[in-house]
């Protein structure tokens, strides 16, 4: 029954979505409607919490009269408790529910002209921006900050007149307003999930905006994957470039608890997506900490190491790659830093640093870092010869992101091994499923982790090499140096040719004489 009701929630939020799909790009009308959902989700657990203080009193959330003595104490109350324990506060009239029915009556078919008349658009923008007042001076502050700040109600994308912008903004609202999240069934997270399937949605149809917020299910699956094996709880887990925060999350489902989830993001309104993601998805504020700046430049989680890191960093991005860089910690014993032009080991440095000596690290790179010479060959040989530290490479097929369709490799490191003489070697880049974009199947996934946590040496597949094989290579990691995946082409029987040749000559010889025939009989020139 839950499969079923996430299907149908998820068909059904896509179907308001399209509502503004018409108006505005997909990476503008996702703002739109995963900051409503978002809204409305707040507003629930608002009232389900503020219901269940009032239990003793026999009394709902709803009829509490704001604008009486009772009515202000109990609400004073309330809203106490709820920062404590939710992180933000919202009065009863306040609720999702509640502005959305102002917009359309009581959910009843209602003309344009009656809509119009309801005018929500100010009430709305007050709510949202009570939401983040509601927080300052908590604990919680920050991560509400300008958390709605994507959401211009003032856009003639909306509609060129405040009253067509309110027109459509009431509808999206009624439809989702019909929508039942059943989010006091506390096992499941069908919202999530279905918030999870949205934000998908929107980057297949972002073009080469995806790669700056999503990563694919079942690629963040692989990397989640491999760095819980063998692990039941984590302390921590960080993504220094988390995008819209799917990676954190998806390295939760595989184990039975996370205690803390840090992250990174430079665009600010990605930032907002993985704050939302992560309250959604019923993280506490005191969970997760997400700060909204350029990793390399500017680390935030200074000095904290984490027992699992995940990441896919812009492939080969610019970077200041100053010298400056030279007395930083995270690179300084390296001796060279990465180049300007290709940041990619410069994410693997920083990422190394804060790595906690019992934890593990995934992250995805172009094929480029497996052999690129100069300062990128340093830093390669380095982590291999002297901090040891590489633990696996897995090829990835082509196509299979967002925005690029170039083959990429995952890169697993550990700083305590348990297989410190040698490094396995992974070549998945043939098993997947071709499509527009090409994508990793269930069984595609459980190939590679089982290779992995078996180090298995498969044929055309998979082999492990020793450092000394590794040296010998002057640490070229190009997979293909160490899977010989080879097919040798089938023997062809000269003989068999000669015979088919001959074939077709006679059978041409015997054409060419019908043909002259038919031409003598039409007393016109043969074409010979």
């Amino acid at each position: 029954m839950s499969e079923d009701h996430k299907k149908q929630l998820e068909q059904q939020l896509w179907n308001i979505a399209n509502t503004l799909r018409g108006k505005m790009d997909a990476d503008e009308f996702r703002d739109y409607i995963l900051g409503f959902i978002f809204f409305k989700y707040l507003a629930e657990k608002m009232e389900m919490y503020a219901n269940s203080i009032l239990k003793t009193d026999g009394i709902k959330y709803k009829e509490i009269k704001e604008e009486t003595a009772n009515g202000k104490e109990y609400i004073e109350a309330i809203k106490e408790e709820a920062l404590e324990k939710l992180g933000y506060f919202l009065k009863p009239s306040e609720l999702f529910s509640e502005i959305a029915k102002r917009g359309n009556g009581n959910g009843d078919e209602v003309t344009e002209e009656e809509i119009q008349n309801k005018f929500i658009l100010e009430d709305l923008q007050k709510i949202l921006n009570n939401i983040q007042l509601s927080t300052m001076g908590t604990e919680s502050e920050e991560d509400f900050d300008h958390l709605f700040e994507d959401i211009d109600l003032n856009s003639t994308k909306l509609g060129k007149t405040p009253e067509a912008r309110n027109t459509v903004i009431a509808k999206v609202l009624a439809h989702l307003n019909k929508i039942d999240f059943k989010l006091e069934q506390t096992e499941l997270d069908v919202l999530g999930d279905a918030y999870e399937y949205l934000i998908g949605k929107f980057a297949s149809g972002a073009g080469k905006k995806a790669g700056e917020f999503y990563t694919p299910q079942e690629v963040s699956m692989v990397l989640a994957k491999l760095v819980t094996a063998g692990k039941s709880k984590l302390k921590s887990v960080y993504d220094p470039t988390c995008g819209s925060g799917s990676l954190l999350l998806r390295v939760a489902k595989e184990v039975q608890e996370v205690n803390n989830f840090y992250g990174q993001e430079l665009n600010r309104t990605t930032y907002n997506l993985a704050r939302m993601n992560m309250i959604l998805h019923d993280v506490h504020y005191r969970k997760f900490d997400i700060k909204q700046e350029d990793t390399l430049e500017h680390p935030q989680h200074i000095d904290m190491q984490f027992e699992a890191i995940v990441a896919n960093p812009p492939f080969s991005a610019h970077w200041n790659a100053n010298q400056l860089f030279m007395s930083d910690d995270r690179f300084s014993q390296y001796g060279k830093l990465a180049p300007k032009s290709k940041a990619d080991f410069a994410f693997v440095q920083h990422m190394i640093y804060h790595l906690a000596e019992n934890g593990q690290m995934a992250i995805i790179l172009p094929h480029g870092v497996l052999f690129r010479s100069a300062a990128e060959g340093h830093i390669r040989r380095y982590l291999i010869e002297e901090k040891n530290y590489l633990d696996a490479v897995i090829g990835l097929p082509p196509n299979i992101f967002y925005g690029t369709p170039i083959p990429t490799c995952i890169l697993v490191f550990k700083k305590c091994r348990e297989n410190p003489e040698n490094i396995l070697f992974v070549d998945s880049s043939q098993y997947f499923e071709k499509g527009t974009q090409n994508a990793l199947r269930i069984t595609d996934i459980d190939k590679i982790i089982s290779t992995y946590r078996k180090r298995e040496i498969i044929d055309k597949y998979s082999y492990v090499a020793s450092l000394e094989e590794i040296a010998e290579k002057d640490y070229n990691l190009n997979i293909p140096l160490y899977v010989d995946t080879y097919e040798d082409e089938e023997e062809i029987d000269i003989n068999a040719v000669a015979e088919e040749i001959q074939q077709m000559d006679k059978q041409t010889s015997d054409i060419d004489k019908t043909l002259t025939n038919f031409c003598n009989e039409l007393n016109i020139s043969t074409p010979f």
